[in-house]
């Protein structure tokens, strides 16, 4: 017959005898009440309550990029047709300014959203907000 002692002589096969934990369920539920404590500081809009308010203010943040656009597109559009009426370059002075506008509002909403640092800043730019 084939010999009962396993490779590690215990007379078990497989990884053997494991070593007992060294952290007793006191310390571990001390550590879990201590990382909830910890939680609990750092989120405290959602234990409040104020989930409902995420909606809201993720519309309020499209109507404030979709301004920020529109404006500079229409401020380009009104300083190219000034031009315009007072060179007598029409409709070169509207192409322009429709150009440069339409730049001038993605580059606001850039700067708005986060993704672009502001005008005289230096460093890379912060996080995009969520």
């Amino acid at each position: 017959m084939a010999d009962k002692t396993g490779p590690d002589g215990t007379g078990e096969t497989g990884r053997g005898r494991q070593p007992e934990a060294t952290i007793r369920d006191d310390e571990l539920e001390r550590r879990r009440r201590d990382l909830e404590a910890s939680l609990a500081t750092r989120r405290t809009d959602r234990i409040e309550g104020k989930d409902e308010a995420n909606a809201a203010t993720g519309y309020g943040q499209a109507l404030k990029l979709s301004s920020e656009f529109i404006a500079g597109v229409v401020v380009g559009v009104g300083l190219g047709w000034i031009i315009d009426r007072l060179a007598g370059s029409a409709p070169w002075g509207l192409i322009v300014g429709l150009l440069l506008g339409f730049g001038a509002g993605i580059l606001n909403v850039l700067r708005s959203a986060g993704l672009t640092s502001q005008f005289g800043q230096s460093g890379s730019p912060r996080e995009p907000k969520e």
